[in-house]
């Protein structure tokens, strides 16, 4: 089990410093529900993931995702995918860069959300988000080639998404403890994300893709 959590830690890093989910969590938090709507939204956001990572570690268990201990070809093959879309996603951030790329046409609405639209909405950007997506098939076929019981992955996938959650969690804790006073904290971290996000993301996009590459050519 401890080789497949030390697989997902880097790839739960990425997910936590996505911009746009805290980003939209900074804003709920800023709305006249926002003590319905932060906790719904980190509730989706949990949801999303989990269903995701659930459903990959369901196929590949299906599919034999590991030989005897080592990884299945598919799953090498998988991870070469993987690594490639995820290189070609840091080379369009880091082409955006400077451009800021514009925020969503929802955020624009957030101050009507209720906490069961946070929740879809978190459900949805965990979900579909290609870049959040392809993180989390990633960890999970990591965890399925290890060969570890039903349990463990479950486990390992657990501290995945906490971990991927934690860029959510902390503006969501932040606004608990301090209440009104988290306001100028909270819109201070999202003009810093949005200033600097984007090549953040570029370089981790980078580097976890690169290792998805050099995992995918190790297992062949």
């Amino acid at each position: 089990m401890n080789e497949a959590i030390g697989q997902v830690l880097a790839l739960g890093v990425a997910v936590a410093v996505s911009p746009l989910p805290i980003v939209a969590v900074v804003l709920l938090l800023a709305t006249p529900r926002a003590r319905g709507n932060g906790p719904a939204f980190l509730l989706g956001w949990l949801l999303g993931l989990g269903l995701v990572g659930t459903a990959v570690l369901l196929l590949s268990s299906a599919a034999a995702a590991s030989d005897d201990g080592a990884p299945a070809t598919w799953v090498s093959v998988l991870k070469l995918a993987l690594g490639a879309l995820l290189l070609g996603l840091a080379a369009r951030q880091w082409r955006g860069r400077d451009t800021g790329g514009g925020t969503p046409k929802w955020m624009a609405a957030v101050d009507t959300f209720t906490p069961g639209k946070a929740f879809g909405v978190a459900v949805l950007l965990a979900a579909a988000n290609p870049k959040n997506l392809l993180l989390t098939v990633g960890a999970a076929a990591s965890i399925a080639q290890t060969g570890i019981d039903a349990s463990a992955q479950a486990i390992a996938l657990a501290v995945f998404v906490v971990i991927a959650a934690l860029g959510v969690i902390v503006p969501v804790a932040i606004y608990f403890a301090l209440g009104e006073r988290s306001r100028t904290l909270l819109d201070q971290l999202r003009a810093w994300l949005v200033a600097n996000s984007a090549a953040i993301m570029a370089v981790l996009l980078l580097v976890i893709g690169a290792k998805l590459l050099g995992d995918g050519l190790s297992g062949l």
